[in-house]
């Protein structure tokens, strides 16, 4: 299995001799404006985007965890071809319609295509008013003969729906949305560096795989800061935090 973060949470993810893109936001840096009832002013994206787009071409399928713009932007609704394969939550196939999508497969709790099994989770993007404002979101677990159980948690916070996917799979490796993304009130709607830890913490044996970060002007989490906060918590060998365009392989 290889694991390669595009930037923010767009991933190409090879599994089972699939490619599969995870939530793709293409746009340019600058190209979208701040996020409504955030602290700053800072035009999204925020970094350009690591990989030349042609992976477009060779992807087999999308997997979209929700469609708020930082996960499925205009840009990847223009660029992604039509005919491509789209995995999703059901509350999203009527939008992926109208963009014009021929092939979408909603994902209602369990999926197998080509030798991979896909089970749809569930989680909280934030706490109360906002959270229900942010739903319906979803993550996936992906099982593959002879490759490592995948948990792809999607923009949730530490809850729950996130604990029950840990104890029914023990995935070998959990790919969280960090940044501790927030708007001008509330509380955090995507993992903080605490929920990091304390993920790591329920379930010993998973590898964290840490994204979302530093890409949009909401998320207030930087990489530095969660490295720093793992170490500090005895969990640098835990969590893995990539850099824009890094990838990592993984065995089962």
């Amino acid at each position: 299995m290889e694991i390669q973060l595009v930037r923010h949470a767009t991933l190409l993810l090879t599994i089972n001799d699939r490619l599969l893109l995870v939530d793709p936001m293409l746009s340019p840096a600058e190209a979208m404006p701040p996020i409504v009832n955030s602290t700053n002013e800072r035009r999204n994206p925020l970094v350009p985007i690591m990989n030349p787009q042609n992976f477009l071409q060779r992807i087999d399928a999308v997997l979209l965890t929700h469609t708020h713009r930082d996960h499925f932007d205009d840009a990847a609704a223009q660029l992604v071809p039509k005919g491509k394969l789209i995995f999703c939550q059901p509350e999203d196939e009527i939008k992926l319609q109208a963009e014009g999508f021929s092939k979408i497969i909603p994902v209602h709790e369990e999926y197998q295509w080509e030798g991979i099994t896909m089970i749809r989770t569930g989680g909280q993007h934030g706490t109360g008013e906002i959270g229900a404002k942010m739903s319906p979101v979803s993550g996936y677990i992906l099982q593959a003969k002879g490759e490592p159980i995948l948990y792809i948690a999607g923009d949730t916070i530490y809850c729950p729906e996130v604990e029950r996917t840990l104890k029914t799979y023990h995935p070998h490796i959990t790919i969280v949305n960090a940044g501790a993304a927030q708007f001008s009130t509330g509380d955090p709607i995507t993992m903080t560096a605490q929920d990091v830890a304390a993920l790591c913490q329920y379930d010993r044996n998973t590898i964290v795989v840490a994204v979302h970060m530093e890409a949009m002007n909401h998320c207030l989490l930087s990489r530095e800061e969660l490295k720093s906060h793992a170490a500090a918590e005895g969990l640098a060998e835990r969590i893995v935090i990539p850099k824009d365009g890094e990838t990592f392989s993984f065995t089962a």
